[in-house]
């Protein structure tokens, strides 16, 4: 049995997402595709625009068999901490191949993850002030290993090989040229397939007629987001982000995850003359920081994640299975006996009270009160026939 993974985010769900996943199922044949998903907050520090559930009704309607949640403390990180949270849960899922959409589908991934996991870890303290830390890795990948890892998907696809490289048996590296925009163009393009960062942006500028995503996004995601009576976004979240930074003490800022080098006093000297959020991330970025790693560090401290939380969330991971079809039920009987990772398919006052899936519950409050919808209680996961 070839297992295949995927890691997503889906926010939205869109053509190019449908694409990797029929790809993945010319390979899979009849055996299951697992996706690890991020819940509601993503990557680069935002609410997703969509919901979990709706966006696994999309991945599951579009040949995924079975849908588990990236907990939060893996899903708000940097590419390597997602990518190493999101390998280590597919390969204890019993996934063998991965499949992950790429700029350039031609490069040796697996080759590139054993040669970055030779460099001495003492070449990666990085101690440049006036660059980021992700410049100053991918100018060290270039001199290493020979060649240039600066776009987005790119970076992750290389963070996936180091995980997997990591791995007592790592997994078969399956890259997939990406087709259509770009992963951050802000516009929609006239090509089938868009990024979701354009979708996101037409959604926000246009919520009252969404007409022109038709042909962007698979059939009945439309639907889904033309119900929407709001999408999420930082302009609504910044009001509560002002009063909590400005509510909050320097000792109470300090304790934050990431919050370092001083960045609690550049967040309240700053936050009483910012006018929006833009404006608040352009008074507090320098040089050392990424817009991305300010925009989670926003989040953290928007939802109280101190380190010692996210720590020990990391000593008790578990992972809410989110949506499956029979294909993937039948899987998962097959599995669930040897699996050491906890699935958890039902959330209740117990397994809500610590490690990931604790954390997980209490930063969806926030997201609840946005969308006016329980996230986590209440909640069964998704069966699609």
């Amino acid at each position: 049995m070839s297992v295949i993974g995927i890691v997503a985010e889906y926010n939205p769900f869109h053509s190019g997402h449908e694409f990797l996943l029929n790809q993945a199922r010319l390979v899979a044949e009849n055996d299951p595709i697992i996706v690890i998903m991020s819940g509601n907050y993503v990557q680069r520090g935002q609410m997703a625009i969509m919901d979990k559930w709706q966006r696994v009704k999309a991945a599951l309607n579009s040949g995924a068999d079975l849908v588990f949640e990236l907990p939060f403390s893996f899903a708000v990180q940097p590419a390597d901490i997602f990518a190493n949270g999101s390998i280590r849960m597919l390969s204890n899922l019993g996934v063998s191949e991965l499949f992950f959409g790429v700029e350039d589908a031609n490069l040796n991934f697996s080759y590139l993850g054993q040669k970055i996991n030779q460099i001495p870890k003492n070449r990666m303290d990085f101690r440049d002030y006036t660059q980021t830390y992700a410049t100053q890795y991918n100018e060290m990948v270039a001199r290493e290993v020979g060649h240039e890892v600066n776009q987005p998907n790119m970076m992750l696809a290389v963070a996936y090989a180091v995980a997997s490289e990591q791995l007592e048996t790592p997994l078969h590296l399956h890259p997939v040229t990406r087709l259509g925009s770009g992963h951050d163009d802000p516009l929609l393009q006239d090509k089938t397939i868009s990024s979701a960062t354009a979708i996101r942006n037409y959604c926000l500028h246009h919520p009252n007629d969404l007409t022109e995503l038709k042909k962007y996004l698979p059939k009945g995601e439309l639907a889904a987001l033309e119900k929407q009576k709001v999408y999420p976004n930082w302009n609504l979240l910044f009001n509560f982000l002002k009063y909590r930074i400005e509510s909050a003490s320097l000792e109470e800022l300090r304790s934050i995850y990431q919050m370092s080098e001083g960045l609690e006093y550049k967040m309240k000297e700053e936050i009483h003359t910012a006018e929006d959020f833009t404006s608040f991330l352009r008074q507090i970025k320098s040089k050392r920081y990424t817009y991305a790693r300010l925009r989670r560090l926003c989040l953290y401290t928007l939802l109280n994640v101190t380190e010692k939380e996210i720590q020990t969330s990391y000593q008790d991971v578990s992972t809410l299975l989110l949506g499956y079809n029979s294909r993937g039920r039948n899987y998962l009987k097959k599995i669930r006996k040897d699996v050491e990772l906890p699935i958890i398919s039902k959330v209740d006052k117990k397994n809500a009270a610590s490690g990931t899936l604790g954390l997980q519950v209490r930063v969806d409050r926030l997201f609840e009160q946005i969308m006016g919808e329980d996230q986590n209680f209440g909640r069964r996961p998704i069966e699609v026939k």
